[in-house]
């Protein structure tokens, strides 16, 4: 008798645990949206923000900018920062359980590059507020004149935007992973793992150009379109598709 009821009471169990818990399609959806929160925010931080504010080669134009419209300047680049590197965090999480079924190695190689750059952008925040301390109007900053305290504010906004390539620098690595990781996946299509792979080349050539040719300022477009591709075809894959969920938990049990 009590053999018959422990099974019944385990399976119970089980389909409570298997309810409860995350399926791999809400798993993507949630990756769709956190890829469109990060690209939205990234938007603001990265393009609207720097042309809204920064006058390439004009420092004192460039500090009344930020000093007539600082709340923009908070709200705008940090705020739309933060929620940039809030979201990379989960997102990775994320990304990694997708595709562990694929190959446990290489998502973590995958996830802790990806959390290496937003590691970097995070420090690399510190930049922005040194400007906002630089235009702070504080005692201590007396020895300064303006024209060298708005110098020092183009300064450190130029070391954010290195700050920034470097840390693009250790995505590339992801790229690539996550590129063969989707492509190797019979869960996600394989066009997809081959947009990642092509972006991976635009990335790294574009970061490493930036950080190392000092002609080298802006990037062209046939690097820039198929790294946009590849950005917004799998958002859309995960909002739209989703993932092959029995293709998924098939190469789960197999790896398990």
């Amino acid at each position: 008798m009590t053999s018959v009821i422990r099974p019944n009471r385990f399976t119970e169990e089980q389909l409570i645990n298997r309810n409860t818990e995350a399926s791999p399609l809400r798993y993507a959806r949630s990756a769709g949206i956190l890829y469109l929160l990060i690209t939205v925010a990234a938007i603001v931080a990265h393009f609207y923000i720097p042309s809204t504010f920064i006058v390439p080669g004009d420092a004192t134009a460039t500090a009344n900018n930020i000093m007539a419209s600082e709340p923009l300047f908070r709200v705008g680049a940090v705020g739309s920062e933060l929620v940039v590197l809030l979201s990379e965090i989960v997102l990775t999480v994320i990304l990694y359980v997708l595709l562990r079924p694929v190959s446990k190695t290489l998502s973590i190689v995958a996830a802790v590059s990806r959390l290496a750059m937003t590691t970097i952008h995070g420090i690399n925040l510190l930049n922005y507020f040194f400007v906002l301390k630089l235009l702070s109007g504080a005692d201590y900053l007396a020895v300064f004149g303006s024209e060298q305290l708005h110098a020092l504010v183009l300064l450190f906004l130029d070391a954010h935007s290195y700050g920034f390539t470097i840390g693009i620098a250790f995505l590339v690595l992801h790229v690539f992973v996550l590129g063969f990781l989707i492509y190797k996946s019979d869960y996600f299509p394989k066009f997809l793992g081959v947009l990642f792979i092509i972006a991976g080349f635009g990335y790294l050539i574009d970061s490493f150009a930036l950080l190392l040719s000092s002609g080298y300022e802006t990037t062209p477009v046939f690097i820039a379109i198929p790294i946009a591709v590849a950005e917004i075809a799998f958002p859309l894959w995960l909002l739209i598709k989703g993932v092959n969920v029995q293709r998924w938990e098939k190469r789960a049990l197999e790896t398990a």
